[in-house]
């Protein structure tokens, strides 16, 4: 018959038992709670790099600033690789989507500055120049994302294009080029995403160097970036209300206009939804500084 003693020593045991099984069935939770979807170190560190011209409509990175903080931005893309799928599938959209555009931005940085060397010697000139004879940099497998190495293309390709209804995305990836829409100064969230995505969409159509509307008497064309010919269709599938770009420059016409003499034949133009739309070359030049 069991002691007083080995009783409580098998009470005791059990005990742990039950709390090691609690701990174990909950340990997805309590991990997923530890993701910091505030991104306060990506936060603090774009706001350190990224620099905003003097008209608010355009961005560029202090590369060379952010080679001595590599430390701070690994630290941000190692908290990124080590959210596993299960995790990630267990976040809102505005999480999910939030992510992954930091995620794309991230490694996009951390592209550059492994190859920073390259710049700096006069090497490269475009993130283009990082690629191979077979291979693009944007499908180069340098990082881990959901416990299995990826690119950028999969991040933009095959899971935010795919995955959600947003083609305002495409003014918040951002790709390293003179031509991107600006890079942001501050991490995307979930509490505040809708803003951001709309803020972003304004601004980079709002930059004339990127895109305008162009009128000629009675006539008038809207010269965009080389960004809407690639991913038109994104924009006509009706998402978030827009069926064509047309639609698309409707919405964002105060902000197509803005600071333009010819404000009101441009809305006019706007209005019509009957105009050429034509594309402007793109500027592959590294977003530096040294490039604004």
């Amino acid at each position: 018959m069991p002691t007083p003693k080995s009783r409580v020593k098998r009470l005791i045991q059990n005990m742990l038992t039950v709390s090691g099984l609690v701990i174990t069935l909950f340990s997805p939770v309590l991990h997923a709670a530890e993701f910091d979807h505030r991104y306060t170190n990506f936060d603090q560190l774009l706001t350190q790099v990224v620099q905003t011209s003097a008209d608010k409509k355009q961005t560029r990175v202090n590369y060379q600033r952010l080679s001595v903080k590599s430390d701070i931005l690994q630290r941000s893309l190692n908290a990124f690789s080590a959210v596993s799928k299960n995790q990630f599938d267990g976040w809102d959209e505005q999480q999910q989507l939030s992510f992954l555009i930091n995620a794309y931005n991230g490694f996009t940085l951390k592209l550059i500055i492994d190859n920073w060397d390259e710049f700096k010697q006069g090497d490269a000139d475009s993130i283009r120049d990082l690629g191979s004879l077979f291979t693009t940099p944007w499908e180069k497998k340098f990082f881990t994302l959901f416990n299995e190495k990826h690119n950028l293309d999969d991040i933009e390709h095959e899971m935010v294009r795919k995955w959600f209804k947003e083609p305002r995305i495409h003014a918040a990836l951002v790709c390293a080029a003179v031509s991107c829409p600006p890079l942001r100064d501050e991490a995307f969230v979930a509490s505040a995403l809708a803003t951001q995505l709309d803020s972003q969409m304004q601004r980079f159509l709002a930059d004339n160097s990127r895109n305008e509307i162009k009128i000629n008497g009675q006539e008038g064309e809207a010269s965009l970036s080389s960004i809407f010919k690639w991913y038109r269709g994104d924009f006509e599938k009706g998402q978030q209300g827009f069926h064509s770009l047309f639609d698309l420059l409707s919405t964002y016409s105060e902000a197509l206009v803005e600071g333009d003499d010819n404000a009101q034949a441009q809305r006019n133009l706007l209005k019509s939804a009957d105009y050429p739309i034509t594309f402007k070359d793109y500027d592959w030049r590294l977003n530096d500084v040294a490039n604004f």
